[in-house]
């Protein structure tokens, strides 16, 4: 996966989230799960670009960066 399709990854993602967020009404369960589903995925593709730029940066190949387990990126936030 190279740059540009993270960020269409990306850009998917956030669609579906402002979808979810701008429901009124509030949102079903299933609904407030994917909500908590994308957030994880959206951390773990900026985390995967994050890596293949600094890769890139420091003369290292950006292709063998890898998506790390939403338990490891979400542990960053902490």
């Amino acid at each position: 996966m190279d740059n540009e399709e993270i960020l269409d990854d990306i850009g998917a993602l956030v669609e579906e989230e402002r979808t979810l967020r701008r429901r009124a009404g509030g949102l079903l369960p299933e609904e407030r799960a994917r909500l908590a589903d994308l957030e994880v995925r959206l951390d773990q593709c900026w985390d995967l670009l994050r890596q293949r730029r600094a890769k890139s940066e420091f003369g290292e190949d950006p292709d063998t960066a890898a998506l790390r387990p939403a338990s490891e990126v979400e542990s960053y936030r902490n």
